[in-house]
């Protein structure tokens, strides 16, 4: 074989590993391609999150409810997509823009304990576990929603890296809710004169 085919072959397979390498990030990153090998787990805090918000309880929980009622906001329709429901928990796929037209797409279950508490299990996504809890407590026509999780990985060191990298990416998507979940209640709040 001569050295010019020799140099055109360790490229062709260096390439391919580069495309491998590339498809395999994307497939993690946007949750296309989970990965669960429970070897060398990790597990690490998501939150505390807090906000205060100028609305009943039940407002607040209505709010927080919405994308995944029978006929969801059309706004939310973009980001949320109920695959199966029940009686108090749904099957959801939660779309997250990450660059450009690419979007982090998470499966989870979402379950109802009307009116205080609404508690997240991720099936499919980045990471192989995540569970989180948002906690609605009212105090006079005030309600402080509150936020707190857990996120785990595998692969020891590595994995403890993308840990925090997807956990920074999902307590910020967390917080920007709440900021929407804030306005939306106070609007609804104040609609009903509360």
């Amino acid at each position: 074989m001569s050295r010019w085919r020799v140099a055109l072959t360790a490229s062709a397979i260096a390439g391919g590993g580069g495309v491998v390498g590339v498809a395999a990030y994307l497939g993690l990153v946007t949750g296309a391609a989970p990965l669960d090998l429970r070897v060398g787990r990790r597990t690490r805090p998501l939150g505390p999150l807090s906000i205060d918000i100028n609305a009943p309880r039940d407002v607040v929980f209505a709010v927080v409810a919405a994308p995944y009622a029978d006929r969801a906001p059309k706004t939310m329709r973009q980001k949320v997509r109920v695959l199966e429901r029940g009686s108090d928990m749904v099957l959801a796929a939660h779309y997250t823009p990450l660059a450009g037209r690419l979007y982090a797409t998470t499966v989870e279950t979402v379950r109802f304990q009307r009116p205080s508490q609404v508690h997240f299990s991720l099936v499919r996504g980045p990471v192989p576990y995540v569970k989180e809890t948002f906690h609605l407590d009212e105090h006079d026509d005030q309600t402080i929603l509150s936020y707190h999780g857990e996120l785990a990985t595998d692969l020891w060191a590595p994995g403890r890296w993308w840990g925090n990298v997807v956990a920074a990416r999902w307590e910020a998507v967390v917080s920007s809710s709440f900021d929407t979940i804030k306005e939306q209640a106070e609007r609804r709040g104040k609609e009903r004169g509360v």
